[in-house]
């Protein structure tokens, strides 16, 4: 793992959070995009070298409306940039994490994402990001 690649904060409603994240930082998301598949519209922040994503859920079967149904709005993973997401996932296997996807799939941003069970990591999701290549 090489740094945080961005910290996902789940939202009930992503126009008025991007105007409470565009005041707080000075600047507006320089990117909104809806994925399909994880049933989200999210948007991205950046502050200095740190990203925010933020997250709002577009079903009722969304992993995000889930979420904030059972905790509410906050902080909903971690993220991390991984070189190569496979052999990622085989050493993260190995040591006994609990991967969700072991298929990476892709995610928002241009990346192939897994997440790793919360029950494995002291209660905190965590996904792991690679880029993909062009």
């Amino acid at each position: 793992m090489r740094k945080i690649e961005h910290i996902g904060i789940a939202v009930k409603n992503l126009n008025e959070s991007n105007k409470l994240f565009e005041k707080l930082f000075g600047s507006p998301a320089y990117k909104e995009e809806e994925v399909e598949s994880e049933g989200v519209k999210t948007s991205f922040f950046m502050n200095g070298p740190n990203k925010i994503e933020l997250l709002e859920a577009t079903n009722t079967e969304s992993p995000i409306a889930k979420f904030i149904e059972k905790k509410g709005e906050g902080i909903h993973h971690i993220a991390f940039d991984i070189e190569n997401i496979y052999t990622e996932v085989e050493r993260l296997k190995d040591e006994g994490f609990v991967i969700l996807n072991e298929t990476p799939k892709k995610g928002a941003d241009n990346k192939l994402v897994v997440f790793l069970h919360p029950k494995t990591t002291n209660g905190v999701l965590i996904e792991l990001c690679q880029e993909i290549a062009d």
